[in-house]
């Protein structure tokens, strides 16, 4: 069994049907796969399709039909927030919802499915761009 967590920048070529939200489709169809989302990633997702005038309520539906959402608990959260001191050393813009999907996916021991460049180079990240 393939463990993913998928961050806001998948789900949201996803929900625009491009190229790149061609290769997590092919993803969510495997019936082999576990397919998390980020609680954080749930708002981030509502708050751009939002502001891109998209339908939130079908957003929110396709997130909750295709993925297993994790919530964020104390342990995730302590883990986010070293992760993102560490991240943020080197990278002065890296997002501290970006340093919970790391969290949880260690947790998870799960592999984050992503174009964002804030997870190039990072260990167990599939980069779809």
């Amino acid at each position: 069994m393939n463990k993913y967590i998928v961050d806001a920048w998948a789900w949201i070529e996803y929900f625009r049907g491009t190229q790149y939200g061609a290769k997590l489709n092919d993803l969510l169809e495997d019936p082999t796969n576990e397919i998390y989302t980020c609680a954080i990633t749930v708002a981030e997702i509502i708050s751009k399709t939002a502001r891109e005038n998209l339908d939130v309520d079908e957003a929110y539906d396709m997130l909750l039909s295709n993925s297993q959402i994790i919530k964020l608990d104390e342990q995730i959260s302590k883990q986010a927030g070293l992760f993102h001191f560490k991240m943020r050393q080197t990278s002065k813009d890296f997002g501290i919802a970006d340093a919970f999907i790391m969290a949880a996916a260690n947790k998870f021991e799960a592999r984050i499915v992503t174009g964002d460049p804030h997870f190039k180079g990072l260990k167990n990240v599939i980069m779809i761009k």
